[in-house]
């Protein structure tokens, strides 16, 4: 049996996946609807059905993956190639898609094509992913200054006229 990064790097080869690279670069200059996808896909990863599965670091990276792109679509961070924004949104946008290699209606099997894909980018990415934790430390007095990102009753920065 292959590894769950080996199975993600599959899926990142995959015709259907490239559909989503193409769809990822179109989106990132609509931060609003990034914003959205963003959201939704965070709900997607906090599902509570999920909180005791083992794969619980993966679930960190793909929370990592989430505000990595926030913080490049809103301009807080940008210490980071575009390619690789645009391959962390096609990421979260098949996630959050219902059309995958193993539909996620599946129970367990569903969900793994999901973890695999983070896997693979975040073992692709892994130096990227942790200079961009390292800047959250940097950062964090700024941060707790400002509201809670999973607050949605406050607009976030690209909604408020820059999509």
């Amino acid at each position: 049996m292959s590894t769950l990064t080996e199975q993600g790097l599959r899926i990142s080869k995959n015709a259907i996946f490239n559909l989503f690279i193409r769809r990822a670069g179109r989106l990132l200059g609509r931060p609003f609807k990034v914003i959205t996808i963003l959201n939704e896909t965070a709900d997607k990863l906090a599902d509570e059905s999920s909180k005791d599965n083992k794969f619980k670091q993966l679930f960190a990276a793909g929370a990592t993956l989430i505000r990595l792109v926030r913080s490049y679509v809103t301009g807080e961070y940008r210490e980071i190639k575009t390619s690789t924004i645009v391959a962390g949104l096609a990421v979260l946008l098949y996630v959050l898609s219902p059309i995958d290699l193993i539909p996620d209606f599946i129970p367990v099997l569903g969900f793994l094509d999901d973890l695999s894909l983070i896997s693979w980018f975040a073992g692709k990415f892994q130096a990227e992913l942790l200079r961009f934790r390292d800047w959250e430390g940097r950062n964090a007095h700024l941060q707790a200054s400002a509201p809670a990102q999973g607050d949605r009753s406050l607009p976030a920065t690209a909604e408020l006229g820059h999509s």
